[in-house]
C-alpha cells in the first residue's frame, strides 16, 4: 500500500471488519494488561483486535506519557462489543477502527456518526499518499491511524513445497498444478477455515483483482454509478475458480467446520501446504510453526497470463480516538506518537505490512518482497470491501461463500443477493 495504489472509498476490512459474534468484554479483559507510566489525566483504555496486540505492545514500550489498560480479542468479538459501547457512550479512549467504509466498525461508518476524534492537525497525516486518503478521511478530515498496508496471498510451508518439488506459481494453471502435486503427496494443498466468517472472503479477494480490476480498473466507480454489478462481472469467474478448488479436492475436509486457528495450525505444522491469507496474520502462523523460517508467502495468480495478474493490498486495521473520551487529548497525543516514522516502522514490522511512508529505517518483511513489484507497478487494488457503500455487503459475502461451499446456493443467486444489498443503502 503505497502511493501507487488505486483506491476508491475504502473499508475494511474494511477488510478484516466483521459483523456478528458475541459481545464479551470479559474475554477482552482476560487478554489485557497495563502499560506505560506517568503523564495524562488517567489510565487510557485501549481495545484492539488480536492481530494488533504485538504491534501495540511494541510501540507502548517507548511511550511514557500515559498509562494504558489494554485488551485484545478476536475480530468478531471486538467488532460487536466496541460498536455497542460507542453507541452507549462508554467506548474505550483508543480503539480499533477499520479503514474506509464497508463494515460496522469502519472509519466512515463511525465518523459520520460523530463518534471519532478528528486527527487532521497531526503531522503524520500529511504523509498519507493521495491515493490512500479515502481510507483515512471522511469529508476531508482524518479519523484513523494506520501504519501501512497488508496484502493477501498464499502463506505456505516451504518444507511441504520442497517435498512436493514445487515452486510458487506465476499463473492460475501453474497454481492448479502445484495443488495437484501436493495432493498426490498426501498433503492438503489449501487449508480453509471458513467457519471463521472473515476467512471466507480471502480467496475471492485474492482472485478478483485479476478477474475484475485488471480488465476494468474503473469497476468500483461503475458500481457506484449503477452501470456495473457483481453478477455481470469477473466476480462470477472468481467464484467459479473458488469452487473449482473445492471440486478438485484441494481444500481440507469440511471448510465450514474449520476455524482460523485450525487453519493456521495445519499450515504451520505441515499438514497443509498453504492458506490464502492476509499478511497481517503472518505472526500468528509463525508463532505456531516450529520455526518462523518454515513459512513464506507468494501472490495468488488469478490469471493464466502472468502479465494480467493483479493483487489485493489494503490499508491495515488501525486505531482511532473516541470523540467522547474523557482523556481525549491524551488519546490523540498517543495517536500522534504512532504517526512518527520510527514508531510507524515498529508497528509495520510487527504486523508484516508495508509502512505508510518509508525512510532508511523502514524494514520490509522479506516474505513481502514478491508483492512489491505489483504494488509499485500499479497492479494492486484495495481490499474489495473497502469500496462498498454500506456495512451489509461484507457479511452477505461471508454468508454467500459459506453457502456456496455447503452447496446451498448458486453463484448467480449469491451475487444477485450481494448486488441487492449493495444498492440497498447506496
Amino acid at each position: 500500500m503505497t502511493s501507487s495504489l488505486r483506491t476508491a472509498a475504502l473499508s475494511r476490512r474494511g477488510f478484516l471488519g466483521l459483523t456478528g459474534g458475541v459481545a464479551a468484554m470479559g474475554a477482552l479483559a482476560a487478554c489485557g494488561g497495563t502499560s506505560g507510566s506517568g503523564g495524562g489525566s488517567g489510565t487510557l483504555r485501549l481495545v484492539g483486535v488480536a492481530d494488533q496486540q504485538k504491534a501495540v505492545e511494541a510501540v507502548l514500550k517507548g511511550y511514557t506519557r500515559a498509562k494504558f489498560s489494554t485488551s485484545f480479542a478476536p475480530t468478531d468479538q471486538v467488532q460487536t462489543s466496541v460498536r455497542t459501547q460507542l453507541g452507549a457512550g462508554n467506548a474505550p479512549d483508543v480503539h480499533v477502527v477499520y479503514p474506509g467504509n464497508g463494515s460496522a466498525m469502519s472509519m466512515v461508518q463511525i465518523s459520520q456518526a460523530g463518534l471519532l476524534a478528528d486527527l487532521s492537525d497531526q503531522a503524520w497525516t500529511k504523509r498519507i499518499p493521495a491515493g490512500l486518503k479515502p481510507a483515512f478521511q471522511n469529508n476531508g478530515k482524518t479519523f484513523i491511524y494506520s501504519a501501512g498496508s497488508s496484502v493477501i496471498g498464499a502463506i505456505y510451508n516451504k518444507k511441504v513445497f520442497q517435498e512436493a518439488e514445487v515452486e510458487p506459481p506465476k499463473t492460475w494453471s501453474e497454481f492448479l498444478e502445484v495443488c495437484d502435486k501436493i495432493k498426490k503427496k498426501g498433503k492438503t494443498p489449501i487449508a480453509l477455515g471458513a467457519q471463521t466468517p472473515w476467512i471466507t472472503q480471502l480467496i475471492t479477494y485474492a482472485l478478483v483483482p485479476s478477474t475484475v480490476y485488471a480488465k476494468n480498473p474503473q469497476f468500483d466507480q461503475q458500481m457506484k454509478a449503477g452501470s456495473a454489478s457483481f453478477a455481470n462481472s469477473g466476480w462470477v469467474q472468481a467464484l467459479e475458480m473458488y469452487l473449482d478448488l473445492q471440486k478438485r479436492g484441494f481444500f481440507n475436509d469440511n471448510p465450514n467446520g474449520t476455524t482460523f486457528e485450525q487453519q493456521t495450525a495445519m499450515v504451520a505444522t505441515g499438514k497443509a501446504a498453504m492458506a490464502i491469507q492476509v499478511s497481517a496474520v503472518l505472526p500468528d502462523f509463525r508463532k505456531a510453526a516450529p520455526s518462523p523460517d518454515d513459512l513464506s508467502m507468494f501472490p495468488v495468480p488469478g490469471a493464466d497470463d502472468a502479465a494480467q495478474v493483479w493483487i489485493p493490498a489494503g490499508v491495515v486495521v488501525g486505531l482511532g480516538a473516541s470523540a467522547r473520551s474523557k482523556n481525549l487529548e491524551e488519546a490523540k497525543a498517543f495517536l500522534e506518537y504512532l504517526g512518527e516514522q520510527k514508531t510507524m516502522n515498529t508497528w509495520a514490522e510487527a504486523v508484516a505490512c508495508v509502512p505508510l511512508s518509508r525512510d532508511a529505517g523502514s524494514k520490509i518483511d522479506p516474505v513481502l518482497e514478491p508483492f512489491l513489484p505489483f504494488i509499485d507497478g500499479n497492479k494492486a487494488v484495495p481490499f474489495m470491501d473497502q469500496a462498498w457503500p454500506n456495512a451489509e455487503v461484507q457479511p452477505a459475502h461471508f454468508a454467500a461463500v459459506q453457502e456456496l461451499l455447503g452447496g446451498r446456493t448458486t453463484i448467480p443467486k449469491a451475487l444477485a443477493k450481494m448486488d441487492e444489498i449493495y444498492r440497498k443503502t447506496q
